[in-house]
């Protein structure tokens, strides 16, 4: 069974203005689908999240195996209620910031609802980076109730907050290790801020290794290198371009200047039957552990 959900929910361009301005940004309707599975409930629910390509088959097959074990599954699509099918070129249009306040907003609705559960969140890519950074607690504070379980695939972990305050939510992190576009070294490199993780990997898996994509160049793809971001303990946002020079990353044309100087371009997909088949089973014993009563 599947219901609509219709959400107001707010379009901040940066985790920034989510933490110093977050009442003075942009409203918008988001539609999010909730698919039940057979049964009375109340059933754990996975909040699921694309990434830059918008919904594709490989999500749909992780979502058939949590339905099949019992799990809600809610699709939120932050793309349609923004008119954008697409990140992949632009990563600027529709923000991790934005995705992060569509998913509280839709948990929020989620939370009175008598047929569900315990609520987890998980996504790819884009929405991996969300399902990461939804159990940093300064969000928390400000967007809502922490999610009982996060399954991010492939995040970008660029993020480096100076409050180093996370939910103690199990969290498990699935990661190629020949990703080129979002870099196993920048999750690494996070975990030590992060109470309770497990980060599993897959040897010679490129980006979307859960998939079963051909392996494809996609030239203008904005892709992460050795570059993090760090989040003040003011909200404040900066990334250090050259020798020691720290630049504002606040705003949306300081973000754009900065994606034309370092001209990071350019990154692969691949799918890995062997990574995907693992990862399929893995997710669902993960999720199915944490969320089902």
């Amino acid at each position: 069974m599947v219901e609509v959900l219709r959400v107001k929910s707010r379009s901040p361009f940066e985790i920034h203005h989510i933490l110093t301005g977050f009442e003075h940004t942009a409203e918008t309707m988001v539609e999010s689908e909730l698919l039940l599975p057979e049964g009375e409930g109340p059933f754990g629910c996975v909040m699921a999240l694309h990434g830059s390509m918008g919904w594709g088959e490989h999500h749909q097959d992780h979502i058939k195996g949590w339905l099949e074990a019992g799990l809600a599954v809610c699709k939120v699509n932050s793309f349609a209620a923004r008119a954008v099918d697409s990140t992949v070129d632009d990563q600027l249009t529709v923000t991790h910031a934005m995705m992060l306040v569509d998913a509280f907003r839709t948990r929020s609705v989620l939370e009175q609802d008598s047929r569900i559960g315990k609520i987890g969140i998980t996504g790819w890519s884009l929405g991996g980076t969300v399902a990461l950074y939804a159990a940093w607690s300064p969000v928390n504070e400000v967007l809502g109730t922490p999610f009982d379980a996060h399954l991010p695939f492939y995040p970008a972990a660029h993020l480096r907050p100076e409050i180093q305050r996370w939910s103690t939510s199990p969290m498990l992190i699935l990661h190629g290790e020949s990703d080129d576009w979002t870099p196993l070294h920048l999750v690494e490199d996070l975990l030590p801020q992060l109470p309770n993780v497990t980060l599993h990997t897959y040897q010679d898996a490129h980006h979307s290794f859960d998939s079963e994509k051909e392996f494809t160049w996609l030239p203008k793809a904005v892709r992460l290198k050795k570059r993090t971001v760090r989040i003040n303990t003011k909200g404040h946002m900066s990334g250090e371009l050259f020798l020691g020079i720290r630049l504002p990353l606040n705003q949306r044309w300081q973000r754009r200047w900065v994606i034309r100087i370092l001209r990071n371009r350019g990154a692969h997909v691949k799918g890995d039957p062997v990574a995907r088949e693992d990862a399929l089973a893995r997710a669902r014993a993960f999720l199915e552990t944490q969320l089902c009563e």
